[in-house]
Protein backbone atom coordinates (compact mmCIF):
# COMPACT_ATOMS: atom_id res chain seq x y z
CA UNK A 1 0.00 0.00 0.00
CA UNK A 2 1.83 2.91 -1.51
CA UNK A 3 1.88 5.64 1.69
CA UNK A 4 3.67 8.52 3.41
CA UNK A 5 3.96 9.63 6.99
CA UNK A 6 4.31 13.35 6.97
CA UNK A 7 5.16 15.76 10.25
CA UNK A 8 6.65 12.99 12.84
CA UNK A 9 6.77 13.15 15.38
CA UNK A 10 4.18 15.26 17.42
CA UNK A 11 1.63 15.88 15.01
CA UNK A 12 1.89 13.30 12.56
CA UNK A 13 -0.40 12.48 9.65
CA UNK A 14 -0.76 9.48 7.29
CA UNK A 15 -1.79 9.95 3.56
CA UNK A 16 -2.42 7.21 2.01
CA UNK A 17 -2.34 6.77 -1.96
CA UNK A 18 -5.74 4.49 -3.39
CA UNK A 19 -5.57 2.75 -6.74
CA UNK A 20 -8.57 1.68 -7.85
CA UNK A 21 -10.15 -1.07 -6.12
CA UNK A 22 -8.12 -0.73 -3.35
CA UNK A 23 -9.75 -0.37 0.32
CA UNK A 24 -8.10 0.15 3.61
CA UNK A 25 -10.11 0.14 7.23
CA UNK A 26 -9.58 2.61 10.23
CA UNK A 27 -10.62 3.56 13.31
CA UNK A 28 -13.92 5.75 13.53
CA UNK A 29 -12.97 9.31 13.53
CA UNK A 30 -9.58 9.11 11.77
CA UNK A 31 -10.07 10.33 8.64
CA UNK A 32 -8.40 14.05 7.98
CA UNK A 33 -9.61 14.16 4.31
CA UNK A 34 -10.02 12.38 1.52
CA UNK A 35 -10.09 12.86 -2.40
CA UNK A 36 -13.32 12.30 -4.83
CA UNK A 37 -13.31 8.89 -5.50
CA UNK A 38 -13.31 7.41 -2.24
CA UNK A 39 -16.41 5.74 -0.49
CA UNK A 40 -16.45 5.27 2.59
CA UNK A 41 -18.68 2.10 4.95
CA UNK A 42 -19.08 1.60 8.14
CA UNK A 43 -19.19 -1.72 9.63
CA UNK A 44 -19.06 -3.22 13.20
CA UNK A 45 -15.59 -5.44 12.46
CA UNK A 46 -15.85 -8.64 13.09
CA UNK A 47 -19.37 -9.00 13.45
CA UNK A 48 -21.22 -7.39 16.55
CA UNK A 49 -20.02 -9.85 19.42
CA UNK A 50 -16.05 -9.00 17.70
CA UNK A 51 -16.80 -5.05 18.00
CA UNK A 52 -18.31 -5.34 21.03
CA UNK A 53 -15.46 -7.45 22.43
CA UNK A 54 -13.03 -4.75 21.48
CA UNK A 55 -15.27 -1.84 22.36
CA UNK A 56 -15.83 -2.39 25.57
CA UNK A 57 -13.00 -4.62 26.96
CA UNK A 58 -9.53 -3.14 24.07
CA UNK A 59 -10.62 0.50 24.61
CA UNK A 60 -10.93 0.99 20.80
CA UNK A 61 -13.95 2.34 18.61
CA UNK A 62 -17.30 -0.11 17.98
CA UNK A 63 -17.11 1.09 14.71
CA UNK A 64 -14.43 0.93 11.49
CA UNK A 65 -14.65 3.00 8.47
CA UNK A 66 -13.34 1.00 5.65
CA UNK A 67 -12.43 3.48 2.85
CA UNK A 68 -12.19 2.46 -1.22
CA UNK A 69 -11.72 3.17 -3.80
CA UNK A 70 -13.74 3.51 -7.18
CA UNK A 71 -10.80 5.60 -8.94
CA UNK A 72 -7.46 6.53 -7.89
CA UNK A 73 -7.53 8.95 -4.94
CA UNK A 74 -5.41 9.90 -1.38
CA UNK A 75 -7.10 9.84 2.40
CA UNK A 76 -5.52 11.32 5.08
CA UNK A 77 -6.05 9.47 8.19
CA UNK A 78 -4.60 10.98 11.79
CA UNK A 79 -5.09 9.70 15.65
CA UNK A 80 -7.04 11.90 18.04
CA UNK A 81 -4.07 13.16 20.22
CA UNK A 82 -0.78 14.91 19.14
CA UNK A 83 1.50 11.45 18.14
CA UNK A 84 3.72 9.68 15.87
CA UNK A 85 2.15 6.93 13.55
CA UNK A 86 4.09 3.58 12.63
CA UNK A 87 3.75 1.49 9.71
CA UNK A 88 4.19 -2.48 9.88
CA UNK A 89 4.21 -4.85 7.29
CA UNK A 90 2.78 -8.28 8.77
CA UNK A 91 3.53 -11.25 6.24
CA UNK A 92 1.72 -13.98 8.14
CA UNK A 93 2.51 -13.12 11.73
CA UNK A 94 1.45 -11.27 14.70
CA UNK A 95 0.95 -8.16 16.32
CA UNK A 96 -0.10 -7.35 19.53
CA UNK A 97 -1.29 -3.61 20.09
CA UNK A 98 -1.92 -1.71 23.15
CA UNK A 99 -5.52 -0.30 23.38
CA UNK A 100 -5.61 3.45 22.27
CA UNK A 101 -2.95 2.32 19.52
CA UNK A 102 -4.64 1.11 17.05
CA UNK A 103 -5.12 3.48 13.59
CA UNK A 104 -5.53 1.88 10.27
CA UNK A 105 -5.02 -1.66 8.48
CA UNK A 106 -5.89 -3.69 5.39
CA UNK A 107 -8.78 -5.41 5.16
CA UNK A 108 -7.15 -8.63 5.19
CA UNK A 109 -5.69 -8.74 8.70
CA UNK A 110 -8.23 -10.08 11.28
CA UNK A 111 -8.19 -8.05 14.06
CA UNK A 112 -9.60 -9.31 17.69
CA UNK A 113 -8.97 -9.48 21.50
CA UNK A 114 -6.24 -11.31 23.92
CA UNK A 115 -6.69 -12.16 27.46
CA UNK A 116 -3.90 -10.52 29.15
CA UNK A 117 -4.08 -12.53 32.12
CA UNK A 118 -3.05 -11.20 36.06
CA UNK A 119 -0.29 -9.31 34.77
CA UNK A 120 -1.89 -7.16 32.48
CA UNK A 121 -4.31 -6.10 35.02
CA UNK A 122 -1.79 -5.13 37.24
CA UNK A 123 -0.08 -2.77 34.59
CA UNK A 124 -2.82 -0.69 35.08
CA UNK A 125 -3.25 -0.48 31.25
CA UNK A 126 -5.97 -2.82 30.32
CA UNK A 127 -7.21 -6.24 30.61
CA UNK A 128 -6.73 -6.89 26.77
CA UNK A 129 -4.33 -6.13 23.96
CA UNK A 130 -5.71 -6.28 20.30
CA UNK A 131 -4.30 -8.80 18.57
CA UNK A 132 -3.93 -8.40 14.76
CA UNK A 133 -2.62 -11.27 12.64
CA UNK A 134 -2.26 -12.42 8.81
CA UNK A 135 -1.00 -10.69 5.49
CA UNK A 136 -1.50 -6.59 5.08
CA UNK A 137 -0.46 -3.29 6.23
CA UNK A 138 -0.81 -2.18 9.74
CA UNK A 139 -0.29 1.26 11.22
CA UNK A 140 -0.47 2.30 14.62
CA UNK A 141 0.04 5.40 16.58
CA UNK A 142 1.60 6.77 20.03
CA UNK A 143 0.96 9.83 22.49
CA UNK A 144 4.30 11.19 21.62
CA UNK A 145 7.30 9.64 19.72
CA UNK A 146 7.30 6.06 18.62
CA UNK A 147 10.49 3.99 19.35
CA UNK A 148 11.54 0.74 17.61
CA UNK A 149 13.19 -1.61 19.77
CA UNK A 150 14.73 -5.03 17.91
CA UNK A 151 15.20 -8.12 20.48
CA UNK A 152 17.20 -11.07 19.65
CA UNK A 153 16.83 -13.28 22.93
CA UNK A 154 16.51 -10.50 24.67
CA UNK A 155 15.50 -8.99 27.75
CA UNK A 156 14.38 -5.38 28.09
CA UNK A 157 12.10 -3.62 30.47
CA UNK A 158 9.76 -0.40 30.06
CA UNK A 159 7.61 1.50 32.25
CA UNK A 160 3.64 -0.18 31.28
CA UNK A 161 2.46 3.18 30.20
CA UNK A 162 5.09 3.40 27.44
CA UNK A 163 4.07 0.23 25.54
CA UNK A 164 2.44 0.70 22.18
CA UNK A 165 2.67 -3.06 20.46
CA UNK A 166 5.42 -6.12 19.85
CA UNK A 167 5.67 -8.31 17.89
CA UNK A 168 5.18 -12.83 18.30
CA UNK A 169 8.74 -13.75 19.38
CA UNK A 170 8.32 -11.67 22.88
CA UNK A 171 6.56 -11.85 25.45
CA UNK A 172 6.57 -9.51 29.07
CA UNK A 173 5.43 -10.23 33.03
CA UNK A 174 4.75 -7.34 34.74
CA UNK A 175 6.85 -6.60 38.02
CA UNK A 176 7.31 -3.57 40.35
CA UNK A 177 10.82 -1.53 40.21
CA UNK A 178 13.02 -1.71 43.15
CA UNK A 179 11.47 -2.84 46.23
CA UNK A 180 8.17 -1.73 47.88
CA UNK A 181 9.35 2.43 48.66
CA UNK A 182 10.16 2.55 44.83
CA UNK A 183 6.93 1.26 43.91
CA UNK A 184 4.87 3.76 45.86
CA UNK A 185 7.69 6.78 45.56
CA UNK A 186 9.71 6.39 42.57
CA UNK A 187 7.29 7.68 40.31
CA UNK A 188 7.81 4.25 38.27
CA UNK A 189 5.21 1.95 39.60
CA UNK A 190 5.19 -1.20 37.63
CA UNK A 191 7.85 -1.74 34.55
CA UNK A 192 6.92 -4.77 31.79
CA UNK A 193 9.65 -6.73 30.86
CA UNK A 194 10.01 -8.44 27.76
CA UNK A 195 11.88 -11.50 26.71
CA UNK A 196 12.86 -13.41 23.70
CA UNK A 197 13.28 -12.33 20.11
CA UNK A 198 11.21 -9.62 18.29
CA UNK A 199 10.03 -5.94 17.63
CA UNK A 200 8.67 -3.80 20.54
CA UNK A 201 7.34 -0.02 19.81
CA UNK A 202 7.41 2.32 22.49
CA UNK A 203 5.75 5.81 23.05
CA UNK A 204 7.78 8.70 24.48
CA UNK A 205 5.37 10.00 26.46
CA UNK A 206 3.04 8.34 29.12
CA UNK A 207 -1.13 9.33 28.79
CA UNK A 208 -1.01 8.03 32.71
CA UNK A 209 1.31 10.35 33.49
CA UNK A 210 0.31 13.53 31.38
CA UNK A 211 -3.13 13.09 33.35
CA UNK A 212 -1.66 12.89 36.62
CA UNK A 213 0.35 15.88 35.93
CA UNK A 214 -2.53 17.62 34.23
CA UNK A 215 -4.80 17.34 37.37
CA UNK A 216 -3.57 19.78 39.39
CA UNK A 217 -4.50 22.26 37.59
CA UNK A 218 -7.91 21.24 36.50
CA UNK A 219 -10.58 23.75 37.84
CA UNK A 220 -11.97 21.54 41.41
CA UNK A 221 -15.73 21.14 41.71
CA UNK A 222 -17.83 23.34 44.05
Amino acid sequence: MQHEIMYSPSYTLLEVKLEAGERIEAEAGAMVYMSPGIEIATKAKGGVFGALTRGLLGGESFFTNTFTASSKGTLGLAPPYQGDIKHHRLNGGTLFIQSGSYMASSPELSLDTKWGGAKSFFSREGLFLLRMSGAGDAFISSFGAIHEVNLNNESFTIDTGHMVAFTEGLDYSVKRIGGFKSTIFSGEGLVAEFKGTGTLYLQTRSMNSFIDWLMPFLPKSA
